[in-house]
């Protein structure tokens, strides 16, 4: 019974949510890459840092269809190959889009709270390597699940999952369970500590120096609040969920219900996960006055309402490293900084 359960909780709900994530995903994303391509003039540090935001995403989405495939039939058809493949961008996703939207926090605080910091003088070439140690960073840990089956069952039964009580297992996918799981906690708590610091320094820092200017010090906060917002309705859910399979199997290894409850939860969970890629897009519009510029002159005049007002003051307040906006950023003393 808890089985039937089980299946009916996952492939109820999680199809749905997957197709919105996809649709939502790919026409956000297909946007930002066309202005990053296309648009923007000039390049800087934090467009990197959002262009390689864009790529993740797009992992992520190319993985999403076969999943939602799996979910309608009830059973995976697209054999143990493509079930690793799958598995890994999903995941590879997750600690992407989270690191890389650490570091366009920490690039952003730099800039608005200590504007002269040799921080801030990071060139093109050195942002490009920050964002290769990114990728290594995240992806590494991930490797080995290429190197393990996870297809269960056969003929119609066939799934494709990470996460199972792994009774028949070797020890290698067990271990391989147990390092997700702790990378699954600590590549929440610990960027969800930078955000919130960033954050606040940031809001403090404009609250400061912007004593006659209360909306936009309201306005910055409240963008700084989205932000951390999004990025506990997305990632939260799984990292409760992955603490709860992982406190049930330690202290509780005889409460199979629970267990598999927890589980399928945690399956369910993982699509708040995806729909990270399609809120990113907003993260673009608010990171960069130059995406948001570009955005705004492809658009028609009817849909940019604001666009032929904007000054300096109003639409700054980014991470941009142009000479124009920095100058800008100083003499205001980080009024702009949103």
């Amino acid at each position: 019974m808890t089985l039937t359960i089980g299946i009916q909780l996952e492939g109820v709900i999680l199809p749905p949510v997957l197709t919105i994530d996809v649709i939502l995903g790919l026409l956000g994303n297909m946007v930002a890459l066309w202005i990053f391509c296309f648009k923007l003039k000039a390049w800087n540090p934090n467009n990197l840092f959002l262009f390689n935001l864009v790529i993740a995403d797009f992992f992520a989405l190319v993985s999403l269809p076969l999943r939602i495939d799996a979910l309608l039939r009830g059973y995976w058809v697209f054999g143990d190959g493509l079930c690793r493949i799958n598995l890994f961008l999903m995941f590879s996703n997750r600690s992407a889009s989270i690191a890389l939207m650490t570091v366009v926090a920490i690039y952003r605080y730099f800039k608005v709270v200590h504007p002269h910091h040799c921080f801030n003088r990071m060139t093109k070439r050195q942002a490009a390597y920050v964002s290769v140690f990114v990728w290594l960073l995240v992806i590494s840990p991930r490797v080995p699940m290429l190197a393990y089956s996870h297809i269960k069952g056969r003929a119609n039964s066939t799934q494709c999952f990470f996460f199972t009580s792994y009774k028949e297992a070797s020890r290698g996918i067990i271990i391989l369970v147990g390092m997700h799981r702790i990378l699954t906690v600590l590549e929440f708590i610990i960027p969800l500590a930078m955000l919130l610091f960033c954050s606040i320094r940031i809001s403090s820092f404009l609250k400061e120096r912007q004593m006659g200017k209360k909306d936009k010090v309201r306005k910055a906060m409240h963008v700084c609040a989205a932000i951390v917002t999004v990025f506990m309705v997305c990632f939260l859910p799984t990292t409760v969920t992955t603490i709860g399979v992982w406190v049930i199997r330690s202290y509780r290894p005889w409460d199979c219900t629970a267990f598999y409850t927890f589980t399928q939860l945690t399956i369910v969970s993982f699509g708040l996960n995806f729909l990270n890629s399609a809120l990113d897009p907003i993260v673009y519009v608010f990171s960069s006055s130059m995406f948001r510029k570009a955005l705004c002159s492809s658009l028609p005049r009817t849909l940019c309402c604001g666009r032929g007002n904007e000054t300096p003051e109003s639409t700054s307040g980014t991470q941009s490293t142009s000479q124009d906006e920095l100058k800008s950023m100083r003499a205001s003393r980080g009024s702009e900084a949103m």
